[in-house]
């Protein structure tokens, strides 16, 4: 699910069914400040691709990224590991051309299926193999396609998560083109000001 330490603690011991009901309440979760909402429908228009096409959305949340993605035209599968999160995310969609499984971001239960791209939100950083699962999600992808990956480091006493140093080189070993976008200073996508490094790399693999 979409998850971040905040509070410079981890996501070790959480319920995220238990969460489920409150997450929303987040302004970058929910999106329900229509500022916060207007900067990450920007963002997520730059850094999809401009067609519509298919987009899996890896730890999906209650669905507010892949409502997005939707909006522009796209046909979203989400994956989240959370029963409770999935059926928040099937009711924010429902109607729409969005399919929601319950399964691990790492090896999501897609079978056989590709996509142009692979969007994945406050995720990667709780992973024990970050680098094998970038590899996977590589193979998900069809030619072309691009994977969007939005991390950062919490908290200052303790702080947690992944620099975008770290993360450029993991990726370094797929090769092809690697953009690194700073969120940090722009306080629209977070509904306030934050002091920690936020930010998203957009990586197109060879």
């Amino acid at each position: 699910m979409t998850t971040h330490g905040g509070d410079g603690s981890g996501t070790e011991g959480v319920d995220w069914d238990v969460e489920a009901a409150a997450f929303d309440e987040e302004p970058d979760h929910g999106l329900r400040d229509p500022q916060v909402r207007a900067a990450w429908a920007a963002r997520l228009r730059a850094w999809l691709p401009g067609r519509p096409g298919d987009v899996l959305d890896l730890g999906c949340g209650t669905g507010s990224p892949s409502l997005l993605a939707e909006e522009r035209g796209h046909r979203v599968t989400g994956v989240d590991r959370s029963p409770a999160m999935v059926t928040l995310a099937r009711r924010k969609l429902a109607g729409r051309d969005a399919v929601f499984l319950v399964g691990d971001a790492t090896a999501p239960p897609v079978g056989e299926e590709r996509y142009d791209a692979v969007l994945v939100r406050h995720v990667l950083w709780t992973l024990p193999e970050p680098g094998r699962a970038l590899r996977h999600w590589r193979d998900l992808l069809r030619p072309g396609g691009r994977l969007v990956l939005v991390e950062g480091v919490w908290g200052t006493a303790s702080p947690v998560g992944i620099p975008a140093d770290r993360l450029t080189a993991l990726l370094a070993p797929l090769g092809g083109r690697v953009d690194v976008e700073r969120l940090s200073e722009d306080t629209a996508p977070w509904g306030r000001g934050v002091d920690d490094e936020r930010y998203a790399v957009v990586a197109v693999p060879d």
